[in-house]
């Protein structure tokens, strides 16, 4: 099973195998080292990128409250977002230098491919995109920013090499 992570509610799985390098493990490492940031559930590498990958799911049997969850408040955005800028940190100190993307996997009530790209633009907004553009010399922190569905993510002829699947599968 090297490579195969199971998301925080024990549901699903996350096929890392085909990945350069891939890890869970970024929320441990911060903890250990006794610092107190936010970070993406899930790092993955393959020959050109890195993949960000921050996972939500408020559909699943167990979920709090599902209903409640509003993925387009301001409080939850600056979350998601703030969830990229600390683990650039992770990045720099594993020396992984290849352009990242940023892939939000989000299952909530109601949400759809219209308002996931709706969070996609409010997500962009606050990720570094103008900032990058306007100094930095050409350096870029991100390529992009993609706010998917499980079907989708599954779906894409890059992302699908990752494939996230139910562990009774």
């Amino acid at each position: 099973m090297k490579n195969i992570f199971i998301e925080e509610n024990g549901i699903y799985s996350i096929d890392c195998s085909d990945a350069v390098w891939a890890t869970d493990k970024m929320h441990e490492d911060y903890h250990n080292a006794g610092i107190h940031i936010k970070d993406v559930d899930f790092l993955i590498e393959n020959s050109t990128h890195i993949f960000m990958v921050e996972y939500k799911h408020a559909c699943i049997a167990n979920a709090e409250n599902p209903a409640a969850f509003q993925p387009m408040e301001d409080k939850k955005i600056s979350i998601v977002t703030r969830k990229f800028y600390d683990s650039l940190h992770y990045l720099r100190l594993m020396d992984k230098n290849k352009p990242v993307q940023y892939i939000y996997i989000l299952e909530y009530p109601n949400g759809d491919t219209t308002t996931r790209k709706r969070l996609r633009n409010r997500l962009k907004a606050e990720l570094p995109f103008v900032l990058q553009d306007s100094i930095g010399n050409g350096k870029r922190l991100i390529e992009q920013i993609e706010v998917l569905s499980i079907d989708e993510w599954n779906a894409d002829s890059i992302y699908g090499s990752y494939p996230i699947r139910r562990i009774s599968e």
